[in-house]
């Protein structure tokens, strides 16, 4: 039910990337829309979904476990006024202080894109401290083993930005681009709308209180500071990457931001969905520490060999027809048959982490689940460290030293990235196992895996070669013959995942 809810989420977010790229094209105000969502969605990532989840719903979930269900209410109403509270501060510091945040984060933003990015920074802002109290409603749905709805409600932002790009009724592209922010805090709205009916029954209304003064919500604060802190941490990284994209091209942010896009949804499908869906079953686990230990090796590994199933053969099309997957998302006015080449150069470089960093998610789940929110910080410090230095190397130094051109620079930051997930993923395995026994993905699987994507890559490579200059025609026939192959490869080769796959597809 998360991946349904994300993959109706994620889908609805390709259209309105597919609009942007469409009136935007890959030119510098697509580079300052992509820019002008980066810097407020600090707030998001820092006291949003992901921080949030990971303090709130064991607490939440652990009293609902025990039948505390007074005291786990008591709870969320101090949770929501709190988090309100503190986003509401935060958004009017944040709208002062634009100028000064665009200096840090885009300093080769200069002039016009500048002042354009100040105005959209400005209008977007309120709308994300909107999404972050829209995660709190996430938190109590999960607890509550309601998992489709938050994660679909994301369709009403993203029907709102699509709906406010065509009734602009504007040629001049700045203007375009500030009318379809609104249209983003219209959404904000909406999709905290949406969840509040069910959250207010489930709750038996909803009690708002400052004053709670109880255990629980001790613990929620101490575990929210370390995750916030990693989470804070690893959006660096993200900043970073920005920061240098400016410096490269006032075009690579925008590419990199439709990169981005396109890998991170596997991450949302499998590597999310599976991980929310754990983390409050993980957290319910209850015994010996011996049968503790057990109950999580096995949920481990099960959810690691599901994520795996779909994102290797993710990684394996981004690296072998990451161009065609751009055109069917993106190549439309604007945006040209070039432009989805720049992009399949950076979504090649994501693909090289991409296993990495949704099997990451999963680990860094079960630590949350043990209540150990602060060991995760210390690998996510590691991996911003070693995927900052890498990215300034391989996307400014290297590229400027052997004059590669900029629209192939940027592909260097993707890179850095991308081995930086790999070295977090080590240590996240590494100090699990420590903790409950072996863990992790077995070497004859993953190869059958890995096989199975190569032989779909080549399959999908001899249909784009004998359908040339059909544009995104071409690229949907060779992603459904990649998906076809794939999937009945692993059913010939015995993978259990396949065969699941099948039945509850024919169910």
């Amino acid at each position: 039910m998360v991946a349904a809810g994300i993959l109706t989420s994620r889908l609805s977010g390709l259209a309105r990337s597919s609009v942007v790229a469409h009136f935007l094209g890959n030119g510098p105000v697509a580079s300052v829309w992509t820019a002008a969502f980066r810097i407020p969605n600090l707030l998001q990532n820092l006291f949003g979904e992901g921080a949030l989840s990971a303090s709130f719903i064991p607490v939440y979930a652990g009293l609902e476990a025990r039948g505390s269900r007074e005291e786990a209410r008591r709870l969320a109403g101090a949770v929501a006024a709190l988090l309100g509270l503190v986003v509401t501060g935060l958004v009017v510091i944040g709208v002062v202080a634009t100028p000064l945040l665009i200096d840090l984060i885009a300093p080769g933003f200069t002039g016009d894109m500048r002042e354009l990015t100040i105005r959209l920074v400005r209008i977007a802002f309120p709308g994300t401290g909107v999404l972050v109290l829209s995660a709190w409603c996430l938190g109590v749905l999960n607890s509550h083993h309601r998992f489709f709805l938050p994660y679909a409600a994301p369709v009403a932002w993203n029907v709102a930005i699509i709906a406010a790009f065509f009734l602009a009724r504007t040629d001049e592209l700045s203007r375009l681009a500030e009318i379809a922010m609104w249209g983003a805090v219209a959404g904000s709205v909406l999709q905290l709308a949406v969840q509040l009916p069910t959250v207010t029954r489930l709750l038996g209304g909803i009690r708002l209180s400052l004053r709670e003064r109880s255990p629980a919500l001790a613990t929620v604060i101490r575990n929210f500071l370390p995750i916030s802190l990693a989470r804070g941490i690893t959006q660096v990284s993200a900043y970073v990457d920005t920061l240098l994209a400016t410096l490269i091209s006032a075009t690579a942010v925008a590419s990199l931001g439709y990169a981005q896009l396109l890998s991170t949804l596997p991450v949302s499908l499998f590597g999310m969905s599976v991980s929310a869906a754990e983390l409050p079953a993980m957290a319910a686990v209850q015994g010996t520490d011996g049968e503790i230990a057990a109950q999580l090796r096995a949920r481990l590994d099960a959810g690691l060999r599901r994520i795996a199933y779909f994102v290797v053969p993710s990684a394996v099309a981004f690296i072998a027809i990451g161009h065609l997957l751009a055109a069917v998302v993106f190549q439309s006015g604007r945006f040209t048959a070039d432009d989805s080449v720049t992009v399949w150069s950076i979504l090649a470089a994501s693909g090289v982490g991409l296993l990495a960093g949704t099997l990451g998610r999963l680990y860094s789940s079960s630590f949350y689940a043990l209540r150990d929110t602060r060991t995760p910080v210390r690998y996510a410090v590691a991996r911003v460290g070693v995927g900052v230095l890498l990215g300034w190397l391989l996307g400014l130094v290297v590229p400027r030293a052997l004059g590669i051109e900029p629209r192939w620079a940027t592909a260097g930051l993707a890179l850095g990235a991308s081995l930086a997930a790999w070295l977090e993923f080590s240590l996240l395995r590494r100090g699990m196992n420590r903790r409950i026994g072996a863990t992790g993905l077995d070497a004859t699987s993953t190869a059958r895996l890995a096989g199975a994507a190569l032989a779909a890559a080549g399959a999908a490579w001899l249909l784009q070669l004998a359908l040339p200059g059909l544009g995104r025609l071409q690229g949907l026939a060779a992603a459904a013959t990649f998906g076809a192959v794939y999937v009945m490869t692993t059913l010939a080769l015995g993978v259990p995942e396949a065969r699941t796959l099948l039945r509850r597809s024919i169910r």
